[in-house]
């Protein structure tokens, strides 16, 4: 009798084992999935290091940017699209790089007016200036005065980069080109779509 129990028991242990075997190997090949957030793919991915933002692993570039603006401490901004759309805005999409080979902290390109000041760190302080209808067009801010453009830029590994954006009134349709200056940047001209 204690024969026959003591090879039940075994039995039972080597169920149990091989069962915490199986739950152990199929949880190692579980990916995690990231958690959504309430923030747009534009600016999860714009973002910066720092203020809860990531810099994005693989960017995407077009085959031709519309402009490069070089800026100080190694830092550029490639501009790959200019675009109107039907509510009368134009979004200009592009991608910031620390080309230096250290980390810096992003250029503060905020500007100088308080409203915008106030919500951190962004590119608030870029204008795009029509030269033949002789306007000057500010980004676009929502009714908090926070800037319609990507926030929270914080400091850029060497080497690293983010995907911005900025949120313009669109000129009229006649105007097919505009300067965009952006504040510690050169300016540069983008052909509007």
């Amino acid at each position: 009798m204690n024969v026959r129990y003591g090879r039940n028991a075994c039995r039972a242990g080597a169920v149990v084992a091989a069962t915490c075997v199986a739950v152990l190997l199929a949880g190692c090949g579980a990916e995690d999935k990231p958690k959504s957030t309430d923030k747009p793919a534009a600016t999860s991915s714009a973002p910066q290091k720092g203020a809860g933002a990531e810099p994005s692993a693989a960017l995407e570039e077009p085959a031709e940017p519309l402009a490069v603006l070089k800026g100080q401490d190694g830092f550029e901004v490639t501009i790959n699209s200019a675009v109107r759309d039907a509510g009368g805005f134009l979004t200009v999409k592009g991608v910031l790089k620390n080309t230096s080979d250290k980390g810096r902290a992003v250029p503060d390109m905020r500007g100088v007016e308080t409203e915008v000041l106030k919500h951190g760190k962004s590119l608030g302080g870029a204008t795009l200036v029509d030269a033949i209808g002789k306007k000057r067009y500010y980004v676009l801010r929502d009714t908090d005065g926070r800037p319609l453009t990507t926030t929270g830029l914080g400091i850029l590994s060497a080497d690293d980069a983010v995907e911005i954006f900025m949120q313009f009134p669109a000129p009229p349709p006649a105007t097919t080109d505009a300067s965009l200056q952006l504040p510690t940047f050169e300016p540069a001209t983008l052909k509007l779509s």
